[in-house]
C-alpha cells in the first residue's frame, strides 16, 4: 500500500503519465480495490476476514476474472472521519476501480462527493442510512437493506403489541438520528409517536454521565416502551445503566436495532452483561438457510482463528465483493478496458501545497457502476438483486429475543407481509397479506422474566395527581354535582369513574376539580379544550362524542348511548268525554261514516231479488240497510248475503272494516296510556330555525389511560355493575325515551285512501255486473217491451217497467218464464212483492 503521496512539499513533483500507469496496469494484471472499516470493531474484524476470503475464493477460480488477480487494500480508519477521507483519496491516487465502505453513513455523506467526481464506485454494507439517495450520491451504493426496513419493522412491532407512546435512545449521528427520525413518521401515521428522545453524542466521546442522566429522566415519564437505535459499545453501556436503575425489571419494553444481534452473534457476552439485556428484543439481518452459507460458517473457525464469531455483516462483506469481482468480469466480458485519466479540474491547483493533481477519474466507472446495480446473483446472503431506487429486493429480518446468552426466534418482518411466523421466502409464492388479522409473533419473554406483555406505560413517578375536571352543572344534577353539606362531588359519572379505577391493575392518584362558576352550566367544548392546554389531565362527566371532540381528546369507551335526542318536559295527560274521537281525523270520520251507509246500499241492491230479508216495507227495508251497514263494524251482521256479487263486496268491506278496527284500536290506547312530549321542536328543520338551547350528554390525545379505562367501562357493563349505577341514579328521573315523531297522533284519511279506492272500485264494478246481468233479463222476460220501444213507446214508460222488474222477486221472474214456455203468453207488467 502506497503512502500518501498528495502531500508534496515541493512543486516540481513528476507525475506518472496516467496512460503510462493505464498500459502498466493491463499488463500486470491487477485490479485494485479498497476497503475503508474500523477494524478495531466489531463489524470491522468480521468484515476484515470475510472480505479477505472472498478475495481469496475469487482469484481461486480462474473462471471469474480471467486469470487476473482481484488486490484488496485495507485501510483502518480507527473512529476517525479524518482518515476516512485521507484512505478514500488514497485509493482514488492508486486506480481503484471500487471502494468497499465506509463504515459509517456520516462518512459515506462525505466521501461519496470524491466518488461522484471521479468516477469510483462506493459500496457499503454498514452506511445504511435511507437518506443517501442514488439521485444525491450516483456511485454510492448500499449492498444491504437500508435502515428504512428495519425502522419500520421495529414501528411493526409496536403496532403489533398495540403501544401508542414510545421512548427512543439515539447516537446523535445522521445515521441514527435520521431512523428515528423516520420512526417517529411511520407512528404518527398510525397514531402513536415518539413522547421522548434522548440523544447520546457519537464514540469515542465520554458517554457514561451523559446516558446516565437521560435514563434518570426516562424513568420519570410515563412511557415504558425504549427504541435503542445506537452503536455496540453505547448500546452496553445503556443496558448496564439501565440494570442498575431497575429499569430491566417488569414492566418494561425494550427494543434494540440490530446492533445487539451482529454483537451477539459474534463475541461471547460476558455474564454481566447478558443480565442486563435479558428480554430485550432485537432484529437480525434475515439471511435464507443454503448449502453455501452453512459451508461458508463451517470454515469461519478456520478462517478467524476462533478470535470472532460470523454475524450478518461478514456474510454481506463476503457478498459486496463478489459483486464486484462479477461486475469487473461482465466489464471485461464486453471489451472494456480498466484506464485512469487526468482530473483537469484540478490542474487550477497545481501551485499548491496539496498535490491534489494526482487523483485520477476512473474512465470505465460509469459502465462498472452500471454492472453492479444490475448485479442479479446469488450469493451468502440469499438472491441479490436491487431495485430501481438501488435498494435491496426482498428485505427481510429474523425478530429475536434475547433469552441467556443467546436468543430465541419469535418470528420474521419482511416488507412483503410483515410480520409473521413463516419464514419470508416462503411467503413470496402466496399473495401478499399485510392485514393486522395476518400479523402473528410467537411469545415473548419480557423483562423481569415474565411472559405477560407489559401495558407500556405507567404514571410518572412524580408525585402529581390526575387533575380531573368536572363540569359544575346547575341542571340535572344527577349527573355529576358538589354537595354542599359534605364538600365531595358525586354523581352518575363519578361513581361510573371511580368503579372504573378500582379494575385497574395499578393505582390512579387523582383529584377532582369544577370548572364553571355555579351559575350556569359550563361550555363543555371548552372544559375539553382545557385538557389540550394541559390544565386538566382528564374530564369526567356527561360529555358528549362529537367529531370536533375527536380530534383533540380521546374517549373512553361510553357508558351512556342517547344519539341525538331533544329534551322536553312531559305533557300532563287531560281526560276528555270526547277521548274516543281522537284516533281519527274529522275527515277520517265522516269518509268511513260515508262507507258504512254505501256498503249497505250496495249490499241491498245486490240481494233486493234474491234475499227475502232484504225485501217488503220501505221502512222495514231502510232499518235493514241502516243495521245492516253498521253492524259490519263489530262483525255482527244478521241478514245472510245470498247472490255471489254481494259475498265478494261484503268480503272486501270487512277486509277494509278489520285494518279500521285494529288501528283506531291501537292509537285510541296510544292517546289514553302513553304520556306525550311538549316541544315546539318537530324535526331538524324547526330546531336549526329555534332559538332553543342545544346541549350534549372522557382524557389527552393518544392517553393510554383512555384504553385502560374503556376496558374498565366494559367489564362494570358485563359484571352488571354499571346497570346498578345507573339505577341508583337515573332511574328514579322521569327523563326518558320517547317515540320521535313530527306528526299529529291522529290516523287520516291519507294513511287510508288506498283501502277506500280499492273498495270504491269494488264497489263499482260489482254494481256494473248486476245491472247488466239485470238488463239482459228483462229483454229475455218482456221482449213485447222492446217491441214497443220500436213505435214510439217514451223511454220514461220504458225505464219504469225495468225498475219494476229490478225491483220484482227472482222467484216471480223465474215462474213467469216458466208459464210462457208452456203457452200461457203473460204481458210483463206490475209489481209482485
Amino acid at each position: 500500500m502506497s503512502q500518501l503521496g498528495f502531500f508534496s512539499k515541493g512543486f516540481n513533483t513528476k507525475l506518472v503519465k496516467y496512460w503510462e500507469l493505464s498500459e502498466e496496469i493491463q499488463q500486470s494484471g491487477v485490479i485494485n480495490i479498497g476497503s475503508i472499516l474500523s477494524f478495531a470493531t466489531i463489524n470491522g474484524r468480521v468484515a476484515k476476514i470475510a472480505m479477505t476470503a472472498a478475495v481469496e475464493d475469487v482469484n481461486s477460480d480462474s473462471s471469474v476474472l480471467g486469470g487476473r488477480k482481484l488486490v484488496l487494500s485495507m485501510h483502518d480508519s480507527n473512529y476517525s472521519g479524518f482518515l476516512d477521507i485521507m484512505g478514500a483519496l488514497q485509493y482514488m491516487e492508486t486506480d481503484t476501480v471500487a471502494i468497499i465502505g465506509p463504515q459509517t453513513s456520516v462518512m459515506a455523506h462525505v466521501i461519496a462527493h470524491f466518488t461522484n467526481e471521479l468516477h469510483v464506485p462506493l459500496l457499503s454494507f454498514t452506511a445504511l442510512d435511507p437518506s443517501i439517495t442514488p439521485l444525491q450520491y450516483p456511485y454510492f451504493i448500499q449492498t444491504a437493506p437500508t435502515d428504512l426496513y428495519q425502522i419500520a419493522a421495529i414501528a411493526d412491532m409496536i403496532s403489533y403489541f398495540g403501544y401508542r407512546e414510545v421512548i427512543a435512545i439515539f447516537t446523535d449521528d445522521d445515521k441514527n438520528r435520521n431512523g428515528i427520525t423516520i420512526l417517529g413518521d411511520i407512528l404518527a401515521e398510525r397514531r402513536a409517536k415518539i413522547s421522548y428522545k434522548a440523544t447520546i453524542p457519537p464514540e469515542p466521546a465520554p458517554i457514561r454521565d451523559h446516558v446516565m442522566e437521560e435514563l434518570l429522566n426516562i424513568r420519570m415519564m410515563e412511557p415504558r416502551v425504549i427504541v435503542v437505535n445506537t452503536y455496540t459499545k453505547t448500546g452496553f453501556v445503556v443496558f448496564d445503566i439501565a440494570q442498575n436503575l431497575g429499569m430491566m425489571d417488569k414492566g418494561y419494553v425494550w427494543i434494540a436495532t440490530n446492533w445487539l444481534s451482529a454483537a451477539m452473534d459474534a463475541t461471547q457476552i460476558l455474564p454481566d452483561t447478558a443480565n442486563s439485556i435479558q428480554g430485550v428484543l432485537t432484529l437480525r439481518l434475515h439471511i435464507p438457510d443454503s448449502k453455501r452459507k452453512r459451508a461458508f460458517a463451517s470454515r469461519w473457525n478456520k478462517l478467524s482463528n476462533g478470535s470472532i464469531g460470523l454475524n450478518t455483516y461478514g456474510l454481506y462483506a463476503y457478498d459486496t465483493v463478489w459483486m464486484i469481482a462479477n461486475a469487473v468480469k461482465l466489464f471485461l466480458a464486453h471489451g472494456s478496458t480498466i484506464s485512469f485519466s487526468n482530473y483537469s479540474s484540478l490542474n487550477v491547483l497545481g501551485g499548491r501545497v496539496l498535490n491534489l493533481s494526482a487523483l485520477s477519474i476512473f474512465d470505465g466507472g460509469q459502465m462498472l457502476l452500471s454492472n453492479i446495480v444490475q448485479t442479479n446473483m446469488r450469493g451468502l446472503t440469499g438472491p441479490i438483486e436491487f431495485n430501481p431506487d438501488r435498494s435491496m429486493k426482498r428485505p427481510a429480518y429474523d425478530i429475536l429475543n434475547v433469552i441467556g446468552n443467546g436468543f430465541r426466534q419469535i418470528g420474521y418482518w419482511s416488507n412483503y407481509s410483515g410480520l409473521s411466523v413463516d419464514p419470508p421466502e416462503t411467503l413470496y409464492s402466496r399473495q401478499a397479506n399485510r392485514s393486522s388479522s395476518n400479523q402473528k409473533l410467537y411469545g415473548v419473554l419480557w423483562p423481569g422474566k415474565t411472559e405477560v406483555k407489559p401495558r407500556g406505560w405507567v404514571f410518572p413517578n412524580n408525585g402529581k395527581r390526575l387533575r380531573i375536571g368536572v363540569p359544575n352543572r346547575v341542571s340535572y344534577k344527577d349527573f355529576v354535582s358538589l354537595d354542599n353539606h359534605t364538600g365531595l362531588i358525586h354523581g352518575y359519572c363519578i361513581d361510573v369513574f371511580l368503579a372504573a379505577i378500582k379494575l385497574l391493575p395499578y393505582a390512579v392518584p387523582h383529584e377532582f376539580i369544577l370548572f364553571g362558576d355555579g351559575l350556569k352550566n359550563p361550555s363543555y367544548t371548552e372544559l375539553v379544550r382545557m385538557i389540550t392546554s394541559n390544565v386538566f389531565d382528564a374530564a369526567v362527566g356527561d360529555i358528549a362524542i362529537v367529531a370536533n371532540r375527536t380530534k383533540i381528546v380521546d374517549f373512553t369507551q361510553p357508558y351512556i348511548e342517547s344519539g341525538l335526542v331533544v329534551v322536553v318536559p312531559v305533557r300532563k295527560l287531560h281526560s276528555s268525554a270526547w277521548a274516543f274521537l281522537r284516533p281519527f281525523t274529522p275527515s277520517m270520520w265522516g269518509v268511513t261514516a260515508a262507507f258504512f251507509l254505501l256498503v249497505g246500499v250496495v249490499v241491498w241492491i245486490l240481494e233486493h231479488r234474491v234475499n227475502n230479508e232484504f225485501r217488503g216495507p220501505l221502512k222495514k227495508q231502510l232499518v235493514t240497510l241502516l243495521w245492516f251497514s253498521f253492524s259490519t263494524m263489530f262483525f255482527a251482521q244478521r241478514e245472510n248475503t245470498m247472490s255471489t256479487l254481494g259475498r265478494i263486496v261484503l268480503i272486501i268491506w270487512l277486509f277494509v272494516v278489520l285494518i279500521i278496527n285494529s288501528s283506531y284500536t291501537a292509537s285510541l290506547t296510544s292517546i289514553l296510556t302513553v304520556q306525550q312530549l311538549s316541544s315546539s321542536i318537530n324535526g331538524i328543520e324547526s330546531l336549526i330555525t329555534s332559538n332553543d338551547p342545544i346541549g350534549f350528554q372522557a382524557f389527552p390525545r393518544d392517553s393510554p389511560l383512555a384504553i385502560d379505562m374503556s376496558t374498565a367501562i366494559l367489564s362494570l357493563s358485563e359484571n352488571g355493575e354499571l346497570q346498578k349505577i345507573d339505577d341508583k341514579w337515573l332511574n328514579k328521573s322521569m327523563c326518558g325515551p320517547q317515540p320521535q315523531s313530527s306528526q299529529s297522533d291522529q290516523l287520516n284519511l291519507e294513511s287510508f285512501w288506498g283501502l277506500f279506492l280499492v273498495c270504491g272500485v269494488a264497489f263499482l264494478i260489482a254494481l256494473l255486473v248486476y245491472f247488466w246481468l239485470m238488463f239482459c233479463k228483462f229483454k229475455q222476460h218482456c221482449p213485447e217491451t222492446s217491441e214497443s220501444s220500436r213505435f214510439g213507446s217514451s223511454y220514461s214508460a220504458h225505464f219504469q217497467r225495468f225498475l219494476s222488474f229490478v225491483d220484482e222477486k227472482e222467484e216471480v221472474t223465474s215462474n213467469r218464464l216458466k208459464r210462457k214456455r208452456t203457452g200461457n203468453n203473460t204481458v210483463c207488467q206490475g209489481k209482485e212483492t
